[in-house]
């Protein structure tokens, strides 16, 4: 039945974005804690030789780039699972199941979109500020 074939199409494309997603988080995390490490590992150089200040801003405007293409992919993804699991619930209505799919989770799944971008902005202002401090 194609109710069926839009069904399955529609849970896979929810998959995949899970899958983006968390490609977007841990890549800006790990991202943001290497160049903490590495930055934090110049800042005595920094104070004496200008070229260890100017890769530690290289650095940070490496951070800033990847962290914004991270938030810009995740408000993205938060938007095609809302998309999708509002046609899901549309699908459900239909076919008179709509009682098995709780819709408050649309709003735990932004929450958690919400908090996910938070962790990103959060350790790439730590990853920026704490080398400074350092210096």
């Amino acid at each position: 039945m194609m109710i069926e074939h839009v069904h399955k199409h529609i849970t896979s494309e929810l998959g995949q974005n899970t899958r983006t997603d968390i490609i977007f988080v841990l890549t800006a995390i790990l991202l943001n804690l290497i160049s903490l490490a590495v930055n934090s590992g110049f800042v005595e150089k920094s104070r004496t030789e200008s070229t260890y200040l100017v890769v530690m801003f290289i650095f940070v405007v490496l951070i800033i780039v990847i962290n914004l293409v991270a938030i810009f992919g995740l408000l993205k993804g938060k938007q095609t699972r809302s998309k999708l699991l509002n046609g899901l619930l549309s699908m459900y209505k239909d076919q008179k199941v709509e009682k098995y799919y709780d819709s408050s989770l649309l709003k735990n799944y932004n929450i958690r979109y919400n908090l996910f971008i938070l962790v990103v902005v959060c350790t790439g202002l730590i990853s920026i500020i704490i080398p400074f401090v350092l210096r």
